[in-house]
């Protein structure tokens, strides 16, 4: 667990990832603003951390290593219901984010992120979004559509009847290039 404190007022944030160069730099720009930052780099880290520092804001990371932070995510939740949650994950899915909001996140962000866009995503006044960090439904569709195919070793027969569409719209989907964002 690694501390960063900042000046004050600008809120008590929580960072639960564990690529220490990407926490570490991300609590440095939050210092540099204003804001008093915790660091934890794994799942029970985090949660000793939100019961003795009670953060206003959590950034958790959806993979943690070897755990999900999906695992993690119901019990911060209980640790510090105020606070603001929000999942960050470089590998977005649709299940993923519908099970995010339903274990308690507010929202759901896929990395890269930029300081400003973190920011509006907490509400943050007068943080203006650089670049959208959410993927658009097309996208999240076409990630979720690939995941189950590969469950079900490419098998389209069975992709369509697990998704609950037509054998031939799931071909004609698959058809197309996959969205960009």
């Amino acid at each position: 667990m690694t501390h960063a404190t900042g000046a004050g007022g600008g809120g008590c944030w929580l960072l639960v990832d564990d690529d220490e160069v990407f926490a570490r730099t991300l609590a440095n720009s939050l210092t540099r603003r204003g804001h008093r930052v915790q660091v934890a780099h794994s799942g029970p880290a985090a949660l000793t951390c939100a019961a003795d520092y009670t953060p206003d804001r959590v950034l958790l990371d959806l993979r943690l290593g070897t755990q999900s932070g999906l695992r993690v995510l119901p019990e911060l939740r209980r640790i510090v219901p105020q606070a603001r949650i929000v999942m960050l994950t470089a590998f977005g899915s649709i299940a993923s984010a519908v099970q995010a909001v339903k274990d308690g996140a507010d929202d759901y962000l896929l990395k890269p992120i930029t300081v400003p866009d973190l920011l509006s995503a907490f509400g943050e006044p007068g943080a203006e979004s650089l670049a959208p960090t959410t993927m658009s439904p097309r996208k999240l569709e076409w990630e979720y559509i690939q995941r189950v195919l590969a469950e079900e070793a490419g098998n389209v027969s069975r992709t369509a009847e697990r998704l609950g569409m037509h054998r031939r719209t799931l071909q004609r989907k698959l058809e197309k290039k996959a969205p960009r964002n």
